[in-house]
């Protein structure tokens, strides 16, 4: 397969699509099969991938990924455990539930009722929210968790449980705390996250809100918030909500937007943008151009208000962050290896953390962004 890919990339670059030649190219480069969230989130762009070509490649390639691996034949999940209550190791049951949609095999079901029946379990702040893991961040709220969790949660409520209000709301809940605790609602961005004990050193002692945008956590939260929303019953009134958040958040990345790249800084609180150490972020700026298009597909956004930057948002992409290698793969470069408010959530810890080339949380937000720009092409 490899010989054929590298044989498609040799001329992928007369080729309008860069979503097939980065799936080619991650192909050829080699992807650790595990069930993390980075790789759960390149699997997401290969389903976009699959969406706009039918091409069955990248299903058997896909299949690899995920078969005897993270899923096993009798339908549970490879080293799982059931006492460790991490938000972030739900975010593959998105992917277990593509393939039981695909396949309606038992054993995908099994796997992502695994998943469903530790959210059951899973610690919770005193309003209801879940905590991002157990016992390392008690009481805290992150942007980042609702990718993980809520996305899987809405997913698997509206395959298996759609006329159960009391999930939906439940659902909903974890979108009105995050919101309420993190807005700021003079631009419209979230800061990362929020303690509800207000004990963590970055909390504040009044809201108990962390300090500082940190792009890639609002990226994560915006493109949950085009997950979940096609999914919420139209009667209920979260739907609504999460409608609100979606939109004026688009308003604020409008706002936010690089003028001359195009894209979103890495910090962007005030006055951090173009300041010393900080720079034009690319998993962020992916999700942001994802969110907007697919946000005008769906109806939510203006095309005459966002489809100019998101244009421009989606140039600067593949001008700043794109490189081809001498056999024609693509890596995908600029990327932040990591932001987590584990730290002291300052500006010079944001900033210290280093780049890595060829990161699939950042990968497969392009992939995502290419999908929705090609198919409005």
């Amino acid at each position: 397969m490899r010989v054929a890919i590298l044989a498609f990339a040799s001329g992928a670059a007369a080729s309008t699509s860069y979503l097939t030649w980065m799936a080619d190219s991650f192909i050829w480069h080699g992807v650790k099969a595990t069930s993390g969230y980075g790789e759960a989130t390149l699997y997401d762009g290969y389903e976009a991938a699959y969406a706009l070509t039918s091409n069955e490649m990248y299903v058997a390639w896909y299949r690899g990924q995920i078969d005897d691996v993270v899923v096993l034949n009798n339908g549970s999940i490879r080293d799982w455990r059931y006492d460790f209550y991490s938000l972030d190791n739900y975010r593959i049951g998105n992917n277990i539930l593509w393939w039981y949609e695909r396949t309606r095999q038992a054993k995908y079901r099994k796997a992502a009722d695994v998943i469903r029946a530790q959210l059951d379990r899973h610690p919770r702040t005193p309003t209801g929210g879940f905590w991002h893991r157990q016992p390392n961040y008690p009481n805290q709220m992150w942007l980042d968790g609702i990718f993980m969790a809520d996305s899987f949660y809405a997913k698997w409520t509206s395959l298996f449980d759609a006329k159960n209000k009391t999930a939906w709301d439940d659902i909903a809940r974890q979108y009105d705390n995050i919101d309420a605790h993190t807005r700021n609602h003079t631009s419209n961005l979230l800061v990362h996250g929020y303690d509800e004990s207000k004990k963590a050193v970055w909390a504040d002692p009044v809201t108990g809100a962390a300090p500082l945008v940190w792009s890639r956590a609002v990226g994560w939260y915006f493109m949950s918030l085009l997950e979940v929303i096609p999914l919420f019953p139209e009667s209920h009134r979260g739907r609504e909500r999460l409608i609100g958040y979606f939109t004026t958040l688009a308003e604020g990345l409008k706002r936010a937007q690089d003028e001359k790249s195009g894209g979103w800084w890495l910090i962007m609180s005030e006055p951090y943008p173009g300041a010393q150490g900080n720079y034009i972020e690319s998993s962020a700026s992916a999700m942001f151009a994802f969110g907007w298009l697919k946000g005008i597909r769906l109806g939510l956004l203006s095309v005459d208000e966002y489809a100019e930057p998101a244009q421009k948002a989606y140039n600067g992409l593949v001008e700043q962050f794109m490189k081809i290698n001498d056999d024609d793969t693509l890596n995908w470069e600029g990327t932040v290896q990591v932001g987590s408010l584990s730290s002291n959530a300052t500006y010079q810890y944001y900033t210290s953390v280093p780049l890595t080339e060829n990161d699939h949380r950042g990968a497969g937000s392009f992939m995502l962004a290419s999908y929705e720009w090609e198919r409005r092409k």
